[in-house]
């Protein structure tokens, strides 16, 4: 499926060309170095008339694992989230339940905030 640029229009014209063997390998390794997709690359450099390309930084291990973990962490305070409305709902909600709820999300914001601290 075409994504939508900022504009809110869809992406649904193709534009393909052709290159040399030596060509192409160039052209990819200037993708590669942008780190942005070739699709995207193509329209930076011809739509905004750049024809040098800043390269992005690559993203460490480090802060890839991180985005995985903190990904991973939206389930966890969502079983939080679940708990606290079904105790809620139940009208078995008392000050302790909200307490355990709170040091739970206290102890993801915490391992959280170390991990950040630890990485590169």
């Amino acid at each position: 499926m075409p994504r939508k640029p900022a504009d809110g229009q869809k992406l649904t014209r193709p534009v393909s060309f052709r290159l040399t063997d030596t060509d192409h390998a160039a052209y990819l390794a200037k993708v590669e170095a942008s780190g942005l997709k070739p699709s995207e690359f193509f329209r930076e450099c011809v739509l905004q008339n750049r024809t040098q390309v800043v390269a992005r930084v690559p993203t460490s291990s480090d802060k890839r694992r991180l985005l995985y973990l903190f990904n991973k962490t939206s389930n966890n305070m969502n079983q939080l989230a679940h708990a606290a409305n079904a105790a809620e709902l139940a009208g078995t909600a008392t000050p302790a339940t909200y307490a355990g709820i709170l040091a739970e999300l206290q102890a993801i914001a915490d391992a959280m905030r170390e991990a950040v601290e630890h990485a590169d």
